[in-house]
């Protein structure tokens, strides 16, 4: 009887833990991230020492909030945006990444109009404060995928 007891007891301790997600916070609405500002840093996301934060790998959900980070841009004039994974670059530390370690993904970023192809870097091991680089617009929350 101790034993069911004890068990029952830390089986309700176990389950009444809360475990904080961060990457879906405020920025998810309706299987996109809510993005409510545009950087005024030039660096922001354009540049390997300044990374778009989106966190998300803890919960097995970092290439996923990559995506739904992306999708939530939009091109200077509201023009919806096309990416590629160009790869893994970057290694940095972390403490959510393996081994203390992260890699940074780039991603190339083009929309309709334009000849220039923009890099970001993102960061899916840290979470942070999510923002639309500068030259980049914010979609409409009935337009995202």
């Amino acid at each position: 009887m101790k034993k069911l007891t004890y068990y029952t007891l830390l089986f309700l301790l176990m389950s009444c833990t809360s475990s904080k997600t961060l990457t879906k916070s405020q920025y998810v609405e309706q299987n996109g991230f809510h993005l409510r500002t545009v950087s005024t840093d030039p660096t922001y996301g354009r540049t390997e020492k300044n990374p778009i934060k989106v966190g998300g790998v803890d919960v097995k959900e970092g290439p996923s909030n990559e995506r739904l980070y992306l999708d939530a841009l939009a091109g200077p004039r509201g023009e919806t945006v096309s990416y590629y994974r160009a790869g893994s670059c970057c290694a940095f530390e972390s403490e959510n990444g393996f081994m203390g370690m992260g890699m940074l993904d780039h991603y190339r970023v083009t929309w309709k109009g334009t000849t220039d192809t923009l890099s970001l870097y993102l960061n899916m091991y840290d979470g942070g404060e999510l923002e639309a680089p500068v030259g980049f617009t914010i979609r409409k929350s009935s337009d995202q995928k």
